[in-house]
């Protein structure tokens, strides 16, 4: 009876341990992503959740127009399950990280199916400055994500619809915010050409010493032709960026009489906890941003056309 009764104990303590045991074959270990920059890195976290494990090459604050990968970011990318890039030749040192780590597997090129910006036969890389492009870079995350992890793909799809509904909102009230000011009143200079998907987007009038790089500086007749022009427009207002040096846009203030009306994310977000750690909160920061700079303006700053 002894016997029989710790048999009966038995089985049901394994009985008891299947769900616990299907439980674990059901959730795989998340996927293993390498992201170039902090802002495709939050795209990915938004749309994965707890079916991606991050990592962003270029963190925040940093600028991957001056990125040097290091022997632990090979490390990183051949650890990998997916890498996801920009393209539009914004990484230049990718390819050769990728071979020097021998990573094999897939890449996802996250602004596929964007047609670029071009001047001449340069292409400029910052499509995420559009929130319509920042939809496409979703859809794209989520197909490359579903690929890589099928069995996840209702919690994934459904975390992609709910991070466009909230691009969506974004979008309407960047639209709404910006039309409120005169188109005139529209002209910001920045430090390097970043914005120009913005300005194509929402109507307003970027002008930078320094092309869509950061990796040289802008030569003195640039710096004096923004100045002249500053001038001439009576542009309203000018705004650093959290990854170019403050000195060249404080130059240009000076010389202009123009003042300077805040700080800009463009290629990178803000450290964790801070105003612009997300992807959407930096968007909406920088909205607030040129919209209140360009309203605290002098009224007589807009009144050449």
């Amino acid at each position: 009876m002894r016997r029989s009764h710790l048999r009966q104990l038995l089985a049901a303590c394994a009985l008891l341990a299947l769900p616990q045991v299907a439980s674990a074959q059901a959730a795989p270990p998340p996927l293993r992503v390498v992201a170039t920059f902090s802002v495709l890195a939050d795209m990915v976290r938004e749309v994965g959740g707890p079916a991606v494990e991050v990592a962003s090459l270029v963190g925040p604050n940093a600028d991957a127009h001056m990125f040097a990968p290091t022997p632990a970011d090979a490390r990183r990318v051949a650890s990998a399950d997916l890498v996801v890039v920009n393209g539009l030749n914004y990484e230049g040192w990718i390819e050769r990280l990728i071979r020097a780590s021998g990573y094999k597997g897939p890449v996802l090129v996250a602004s596929e199916g964007i047609t670029p910006r071009r001047v001449g036969r340069g292409i400029d890389p910052h499509a995420w400055q559009s929130l319509a492009h920042a939809k496409q870079y979703v859809e794209n995350i989520r197909a490359a994500l579903v690929a890589a992890a099928p069995t996840r793909r209702a919690e994934i799809d459904t975390r992609a619809a709910a991070y466009l509904q909230r691009i969506t909102v974004l979008e309407q009230d960047t639209l709404a915010r910006i039309g409120r000011l005169p188109a005139q009143q529209r002209r910001v200079i920045t430090a390097h050409d970043a914005f120009g998907y913005f300005a194509a987007a929402y109507g307003v009038e970027f002008v930078s010493p320094r092309g869509w790089s950061t990796d040289s500086e802008p030569s003195a007749d640039a710096v004096a032709r923004i100045v002249r022009q500053a001038r001439a427009q009576q542009v309203g207002a000018l705004l650093l960026e959290n990854i170019s040096d403050p000195r060249l846009i404080e130059r240009i203030a000076r010389e202009a009489g123009v003042g300077v009306g805040g700080a800009l994310y463009s290629d990178a977000l803000s450290p964790p906890g801070t105003a612009a750690d997300t992807f959407l909160r930096m968007f909406a920061h920088n909205v607030r941003t040129i919209v209140e700079a360009l309203e605290q303006a002098r009224p007589a700053a807009f009144a050449k056309p």
